[in-house]
């Protein structure tokens, strides 16, 4: 409606929109995904570092991109599109032995009945077939269950009116005549004077470099200065209020890509940066985990106890002091151990750090 095309490219030109998509994809990308395999007591697990898919997850999913570069791509692609792609490239036994990621603008899913498959279309537009045995796709809210909704489309508007606001502010530099005022003249101007009019107050007055010089006026033209009109208030708060928009629309929090509320303290952004990591990120890493669960480990393999999973302890801790009260309640209760502190902390253990302790009236 805002008579500005929103293409993809056009919309990753958009601040909001590019910091939106960077906050989920990096959110994803910097905590540790690794997979793991209970252990035969069913207390607790272990790191599955002997089963291929743990390197593949961890380290190196292909051949030239590390865990941290695969996982950022398709946080990306979810976060802007809803739908990540990810052919599974199977070595001996049929075990995935490489994860190889496709733009989602490539892939076409095609719906037979309850079965589906993927066109997969490369640079030359040759058509690739992917059967959905061999295609890792993770989905985003959906309608139908098949195919997430592309959040782009979604936020189309909001996102027009952002570029349609942002290229108003651009034009008022480059082609702006910002005296606030007008030029006036009781005198009969031709068609041709009057362009060169135009054309000689451009010059002088028009743009940055000219900002805040002398004009000079002849012919018998007069200089009516305006006020500050509240439409140019309006503009600039329509500006602020399109990053706060965008961010509801991709459920992110605007004091993560920087847009805080003044009244905001430290305590209260603590706070936001704990729910960020509450309701922004764990559906994220559930829906994930789950799908790795459902799409790249077979029926056999879920028995036996294997399961991916994130590390977001990390992101959980607080400030020393939260942390050291956190630790010593725990410790007092034999919930925690002197070495699974020290871990928790990036410490090496120590020799009896393993011994759980309580106080002697316990």
């Amino acid at each position: 409606s805002s008579g500005v095309s929103v293409t993809r490219d056009a919309a990753f030109r958009v601040s909001t929109v590019f910091a939106c998509g960077r906050v989920i994809a990096e959110g994803l990308a910097q905590v540790p995904l690794k997979l793991h395999k209970k252990r035969a007591n069913g207390k607790g697990s272990d790191p599955a570092e002997d089963h291929p898919l743990y390197e593949l997850l961890n380290l190196k999913p292909n051949g030239w991109q590390t865990s941290f570069e695969f996982r950022e791509q398709i946080g990306m692609h979810l976060a802007l599109h809803a739908n990540a792609y990810v052919y599974k490239v199977r070595g001996l036994r049929g075990k995935i032995v490489e994860l190889l990621p496709f733009a989602p603008e490539s892939v076409r899913v095609i719906r037979d009945g309850w079965d589906l498959k993927y066109e997969v279309y490369d640079n030359k537009n040759k058509k690739i077939e992917v059967s959905q045995q061999d295609m890792w796709h993770i989905r985003g809210p959906s309608w139908n269950g098949v195919i997430g909704m592309d959040s782009l489309e979604l936020a189309r508007e909001a996102i027009g009116l952002a570029l349609a606001a942002e290229k108003h502010s651009a034009k008022m530099f480059s082609n702006g005549t910002r005296l606030s005022g007008v030029l006036s003249t009781d005198a009969s101007l031709d068609k041709k004077e009057a362009l060169e009019l135009r054309e000689m107050w451009r010059e002088t007055q028009s743009g940055i470099d000219n900002a805040y010089s002398t004009a000079l006026l002849y012919g018998g033209l007069k200089w009516q200065p305006t006020s500050y009109s509240s439409v140019d208030a309006q503009h600039l708060e329509q500006r602020r209020f399109q990053v706060e928009e965008i961010c509801r629309g991709a459920r992110v929090l605007p004091i993560m890509i920087g847009h805080a509320d003044k009244t905001a303290t430290y305590a209260s952004a603590e706070q936001m940066f704990i729910a960020h990591l509450v309701h922004t990120m764990m559906p994220w890493y559930t829906r994930i985990e789950q799908s790795i669960n459902v799409n790249l480990l077979n029926e056999e393999e879920r028995k036996q106890g294997y399961f991916a999973k994130h590390t977001v302890n990390a992101l959980m801790r607080g400030t020393f002091t939260d942390r050291s009260n956190y630790y010593t309640k725990l410790y007092a209760v034999g919930g925690l151990s002197p070495n699974e502190i020290r871990e928790l902390e990036d410490m090496n253990p120590y020799e009896g750090g393993d011994e759980y302790r309580v106080p002697m009236n316990m």
